[in-house]
Order: structure tokens, then sequence, then C-alpha cells
């Protein structure tokens, strides 16, 4: 983990010392990023300096998509994984220890959403992680 993360840092301020009590990770419909994602050829090769690096933070969200929705289009494995990445962003904020203690204490709880936009639907969800002080990720 980069201790110079401004993330990092900014989650931590947020738990530690404004004591916030829910943190949503947001994801939207016709997400840029995810398109991008799931425009990254199998074999690696990429069009930018940045951007697929930038969005293969996800990469695990985009092998799940593609093994379980494969028969659906294009657009709707689209919209499948900005849901999927937000369970990976959810998941990512377990590697912080303040958070997981946070967690097992039940002073903060982590929530999943999706925003389409283009229909007016808002999606909530819990995590889905059984939380223990010593779990290894």
């Amino acid at each position: 983990m980069n201790k110079y993360c401004g993330v990092g840092a900014a989650i931590e301020y947020a738990v530690l010392h404004l004591k916030v009590e829910n943190i949503v990770v947001i994801g939207h419909s016709n997400c840029g990023g995810i398109k991008g994602l799931m425009s990254i050829p199998d074999d690696g090769t990429t069009a930018s300096d940045f951007i697929e690096q930038w969005v293969s933070i996800c990469g695990s969200a985009k092998t799940k998509v593609k093994s379980e929705k494969n028969e659906m289009s294009f657009a709707e494995q689209c919209t499948y994984c900005e849901k999927e990445a937000v369970n990976v962003s959810l998941g990512n904020l377990l590697t912080y220890p303040f958070v997981r203690e946070a967690l097992v204490k039940k002073t903060l709880v982590l929530k999943g959403a999706h925003y389409d936009f283009v229909n007016g639907k808002f999606d909530l969800w819990n995590l889905n992680f059984q939380i223990s002080p010593t779990l290894d990720l």
C-alpha cells in the first residue's frame, strides 16, 4: 500500500477523525472508465499511456462479468461491470486497517450503490463480506 496516497489519507481522516458512520461507493450508468476497461483486448495491448492502467484496478470485475455474462451485449456487460467495480472498490477499502477495525467495532458501515441516471434508478446494497480482525485479503 502506498502511504502517500491522497485517497488513503482522505479515508483515514474520515474514519478516524470525522468518525463517519457510512461510506457509500457509487458507480454510475454509461461509465466511460468501465467501457474503456471492458474494451481492453484480452492480450493486454494498450492504446494509451495511462487510461488502461488506471482502469485495470477493476480487472477482476471485468473477468467476472466476461465469464458470468458472456451471452449479454457489450452494453449490458458494461452495466454489470459498473456494479461489480463498486464491489471491487468495497473490497479495496478492506485493505485499510482502520476501515476493517471500524467495521469489526460496528462503528462503520460500507455500502455499494449504482446510479442509473438514464432511467432514474438508484440501487443500494450492503457489503457482503464476513469481517474479522484477522481477515486475510
